[in-house]
């Protein structure tokens, strides 16, 4: 499967969520998208629910398929809790990590910014999204890149919101990521036990 680049709004009214971010569609269009949006909804099986939420949280993250499987496989490795493991590992990737440093005004644009190598970590230029981060990298938008109009202009409106996992040096443009998130503090609305459940079938 390629990377999905199709219409926002038809995912976020799939999932009755706001997956990338506000959607009016998904206020004026309460329902899912297709010839029998409107129609009475079936009960969903077990494994629908499951294979939905796994599909869910690869288009928060913006994660295919493959990598996917070897994040879970990863996360089942590390001990204890898979589930939050797994959602450590997907918050720990560099292209996230831009987007919740307000750097990106989405995890899009923050793929975007990485694979134009705008973006360093620990002083050296990184381009590749899924480059997991440990504790005590830096995370800075490089020295020629800080002028760039749409990082400025997100720096600006930058959410206001602080993740406790992150520090952010604002006049230096540098952002440190400082521990492993708690499952707490991850806002997204994921159901990671089913996803635990589907991979365990």
């Amino acid at each position: 499967m390629a990377r999905y680049t199709g219409p926002k709004s038809k995912i976020s009214r799939k999932f009755n969520e706001e997956i990338f971010g506000p959607s009016k569609a998904l206020k004026k269009k309460s329902y899912p998208p297709g010839m029998h949006g409107r129609g009475r909804r079936k009960k969903q099986s077990e494994y629908a629910v499951q294979l939905a939420e796994k599909q869910k949280a690869k288009y928060i993250y913006g994660v295919l398929e493959k990598q996917f499987a070897n994040l879970f496989e990863k996360a089942h490795r590390k001990g204890g809790i898979t589930g939050e493991n797994l959602l450590v590992l997907l918050e720990s990737r560099l292209d996230n990590t831009v987007y919740r440093l307000g750097i990106a005004p989405t995890r899009r644009a923050a793929r975007q910014l990485v694979l134009h190598k705008h973006i360093t970590v620990n002083g050296e230029v990184v381009n590749i999204p899924s480059y997991s981060l440990k504790i005590g990298d830096a995370v800075a938008v490089r020295e020629k890149s800080k002028s760039l109009e749409a990082i400025t202009t997100s720096l600006t409106v930058r959410n206001a919101r602080a993740f406790s996992w992150l520090e952010w040096d604002a006049a230096e443009m540098v952002g440190k990521f400082v521990s492993a998130p708690q499952r707490d503090q991850i806002p997204e609305k994921i159901q990671e036990q089913l996803i635990v459940e589907l991979y365990s079938k």
